[in-house]
C-alpha cells in the first residue's frame, strides 16, 4: 500500500481557510488596585480545540489551557473552554504589572497582549509642624505627608470647609510615589479652634478619600469691652455692666475699679464676676469705673463713666431746652426781616439822590453847558436839607 501524505499546498489552504474564519486571540487591559484581584480573560471567535495559554510579563507560563503551569496559590483557573481561557490573579502586588500574553497555538502560532496595571493605594496622610499651642503672631508650616500612591496622589488643603492653595512636592520611591504639601500659616486669634483638613485625592480613593484633620489652638492676650444695661441712667434704677473679656487662655477672674481706687462696700453694688450689678442707682455712684483682664500674654482694660441723673430734673430741662430752642429761633427770623427791609430802603435812597443830583444836564446842548448847568444844581444843594436815617 502506498502511503499519501498532505502536501504543503494543501496545509496552507486549510490555515487560510481557519485564518479567515476569524481565529484570532482577543484580550482587553485590566486596571486594579493593589492588594485586589485581577480577571485576565482571552477569547477566540473560531476554534478547533487549538490550546489557548497565558503567561506572565516574565514569559512564564500561568495555564495551558486547563492545566497550571506556575505554582502560585494567587493564580486560579475561572473558566477554560476551546473559545475563552479566563485566570484570576488574588493580592495583586505592584510587581505583578506589566504585559500579560495569551497565545493561540495555530501555524503559526497568534498572540495577543494585555497590559496589567497596578494602582499603588496612598497610604493615610500625615500633618506634622503642628505647634500647640501656637502664639498669635507665630509663623507656622504645616506638611502634609503621603507615601505608597501610584500614580502620585493629589494633596488638598482645607481651612475648616473652605479649600486653600498649598506648596505640592512629589518624590518617586521605587514605583511609587512620596506626595507632600506644605501650607505656611501667619497665626493670630482667628485661627484659634479652626480646623485645618489635608485630603488624598487618588483614582484608587474615588469612593473613600483619605484625610487628616488638625484643630489650631492659639493663644493671645486679652481684649476687654463694658457692655452696659442703661443708655440714661436714672436714680432708682437697676443698672448692670458686663466685663466681656476674650483671650486664651481665659483671663477669668476680671477687676473692677471706680475712679482708680476699690469699690465701695455698699449693699446695693453687687460684683459678681465679670458683672456689676447697681440695684438701685445713686448720684453717689457717678464716676469712672474700670474693668480688667489678664492672662500671661498681656493685659487689656475698658472703661465706663456713669452720671446718674434725677427724672424730674431730666424732664424739666427737656422742657427749659425746647424754649430756649424756639426763643433763638424767633430772634433769628426777626433779625433776618430787619436786614432786608433796611437794605430795600437805602437802595431806593441811593438811587433817588443821584437822580436828583442828573438834573439839568439831559437839556444841554453841549457839554459846557451841561457843566454850568451842574454848577448851579450845586449852588442851590446847599439850600436843600437832607436828612439821613
Amino acid at each position: 500500500l502506498e502511503t499519501h501524505r498532505p502536501s504543503p499546498l494543501w496545509f496552507l489552504l486549510i490555515c487560510g481557510l481557519r485564518c479567515a474564519s476569524g481565529q484570532y486571540p482577543l484580550v482587553q487591559n485590566v486596571t486594579v488596585t493593589q492588594g485586589g484581584t485581577a480577571n485576565l480573560t482571552c477569547r477566540v471567535e473560531y476554534n478547533d480545540n487549538t490550546s489557548l495559554q497565558w503567561s506572565n510579563p516574565a514569559q512564564q507560563t500561568l495555564f495551558f489551557g486547563d492545566k497550571k503551569a506556575l505554582r502560585d496559590n494567587r493564580i486560579e483557573l475561572v473558566r477554560a473552554s476551546s473559545s475563552e481561557l479566563t485566570i484570576s490573579i488574588s493580592d495583586v502586588s505592584l510587581s505583578d504589572e506589566g504585559m500579560y500574553t495569551c497565545s493561540l497555538f495555530t501555524m503559526p502560532v497568534r498572540t495577543a497582549k494585555a497590559y496589567l496595571t497596578v494602582l499603588g493605594v496612598p497610604e493615610k496622610p500625615e500633618i506634622n509642624g503642628l505647634k500647640k499651642p501656637a502664639v498669635e503672631g507665630d509663623y507656622i508650616t504645616l506638611t502634609c505627608i503621603t507615601q505608597g500612591s501610584k500614580p502620585a496622589a493629589d494633596l488638598r488643603w482645607f481651612r475648616n470647609e473652605k479649600e486653600v492653595k498649598g506648596a505640592k512636592e512629589v518624590n518617586a520611591e521605587g514605583k511609587t510615589f512620596k506626595v507632600q504639601s506644605s501650607l505656611q500659616l501667619h497665626v493670630d486669634r482667628n485661627d484659634d479652634g479652626v480646623a485645618y483638613t489635608c485630603r488624598v485625592d487618588h483614582v484608587a480613593l474615588a469612593l473613600a478619600p483619605q484625610q487628616a484633620t488638625e484643630v489650631l489652638e492659639v493663644q493671645y492676650a486679652p481684649r476687654v469691652e463694658i457692655i452696659h444695661s442703661l443708655e440714661v441712667p436714672q436714680e432708682g434704677q437697676y443698672l448692670k455692666l458686663e466685663c466681656v473679656s476674650k483671650g486664651n487662655p481665659s483671663p477669668d477672674p476680671v477687676m473692677w475699679t471706680k475712679d482708680g481706687v476699690e469699690l465701695p462696700d455698699l449693699d446695693r453694688m453687687i460684683v459678681d464676676g465679670r458683672e456689676l450689678t447697681f440695684t438701685s442707682l445713686n448720684k453717689t455712684d457717678n464716676g469712672t469705673y474700670r474693668c480688667e483682664a489678664s492672662n500671661h500674654l498681656g493685659r487689656s482694660s475698658a472703661e465706663y463713666v456713669l452720671y446718674v441723673y434725677d427724672p424730674n430734673a431730666l424732664g424739666q430741662h427737656g422742657t427749659d431746652h425746647a424754649l430756649i430752642g424756639g426763643v433763638v429761633a424767633v430772634v433769628v427770623f426777626v433779625t433776618l426781616c430787619l436786614i432786608i427791609v433796611l437794605g430795600r430802603y437805602l437802595a431806593r435812597h441811593k438811587g433817588t439822590y443821584l437822580t436828583n443830583e442828573a438834573k439839568g444836564a439831559d437839556d444841554a446842548p453841549d457839554a459846557d453847558t451841561a457843566i454850568i448847568n451842574a454848577e448851579g444844581n450845586h449852588a442851590h444843594a446847599e439850600e436843600k436839607k437832607e436828612y439821613f436815617i
